[in-house]
């Protein structure tokens, strides 16, 4: 029994230490992330927004 159990934990470490491969690991690029400087395309889709809805108004 002792013999089984030996066996049983050699073979369990025999496959943890081969788990890896041989093969050199992929590693992908970083992502950039580029913030935008302009403070005027914040301010731009709220103009037209509002133009739509004034041409709407005036439309009535």
């Amino acid at each position: 029994m002792k013999k089984l159990v030996l066996a049983a934990a050699l073979a369990g470490a025999a496959t943890t230490a081969s788990a890896g491969s041989l093969a050199q690991p992929v590693i992908e690029a970083p992502v950039v992330v580029e913030e935008t400087t302009s403070s005027s395309t914040g301010i731009i889709v709220p103009l037209i927004i509002l133009a739509v809805v004034a041409a709407a108004v005036a439309s009535n």
